[in-house]
């Protein structure tokens, strides 16, 4: 497939999704070998400031993961993760929003009640990643069904110079 027919698969994919579309970045380097960027989604509840810093919003779920570079797949140390998670009515509030930030070992961890789904849209957590010399990411997780805890492995591009 050529890139430019790629690149509008991503886009009417994200707009079918209910999604913003958006073309999938070029890295600033080759990606280390099993090592693939985390894909940018776009969206999410961002622009309302930075949710505060805790790691307990709730009961019922618990989020874990790591964050790494993909030149080197080394762990990012002092990434800052923020969540933001819609209640049961399906709006997202201050009290369902964090930042978690990753250890030495790029990790992290964030308890809340398990996501829900509201709009037709399966249960989800969106997440923006902010780390020094990095690309920022805006993801979501989306959990097993049922499932009382998950983890994510998310891979930031460098930034250009």
């Amino acid at each position: 497939m050529k890139p430019i027919a790629l690149a509008a698969c991503f886009a009417v994919a994200a707009v079918l999704a209910g999604g913003v579309a958006s073309a999938p970045a070029a890295p600033a380097a080759p990606a280390a070998p099993g090592c693939p960027a985390t894909i940018d989604d776009g969206s999410g509840p961002f622009g309302r400031g930075a949710p505060p810093r805790r790691a307990k919003i709730g009961t019922g779920h618990v989020l874990t993961g790591t964050v790494l570079s993909s030149v080197d797949c080394r762990p990012l140390a002092g990434a800052r993760i923020h969540l933001w998670q819609a209640n049961r009515r399906g709006e997202y509030v201050r009290s369902g929003s964090a930042t978690v930030v990753t250890d030495r070992a790029g990790r992290f961890r964030l308890e809340g009640p398990r996501p829900v789904s509201y709009e037709g849209r399966p249960p989800h957590i969106h997440l923006r990643v902010v780390a020094a010399n990095h690309e920022l990411l805006f993801t979501r997780y989306v959990p097993r069904a049922g499932a009382r805890r998950g983890s994510m492995r998310l891979v930031l591009v460098p930034q250009r110079l």
